[in-house]
């Protein structure tokens, strides 16, 4: 359920702010939304794993809270997240 190196790599040159960047929101939250999507992948298949909805619960509350905060500091870098990642407002 956790992503492998490489996952996380290409996640982070595509949503980089430069060459460096490793915890800019937009990183944090598109890798959060990868890790969202494989934890929902297992809870379709494992339904009583309560741990597992623990962890998905915690993790969706991060990125709100992150989304949040991009929202707030830059509306441009808020929409083009949400757009390239297929998220609702």
């Amino acid at each position: 359920m956790a992503l492998t190196t490489e996952e996380k790599k290409e996640i982070i040159t595509k949503y980089a702010q430069d060459k460096d960047d490793t915890g800019s929101p937009e990183v944090q939250i598109a890798i959060l939304s990868k890790e969202i999507e494989k934890l929902q992948g297992h809870l379709t298949e494992n339904k009583h794993d309560s741990p597992a909805k623990r962890g998905i619960l915690s993790k969706i509350s991060k990125r709100r809270r992150l989304l949040r905060y991009i929202s707030a500091h830059s509306p441009e870098r808020y929409a083009a997240i949400i757009k390239s990642l297929g998220l609702k407002k």
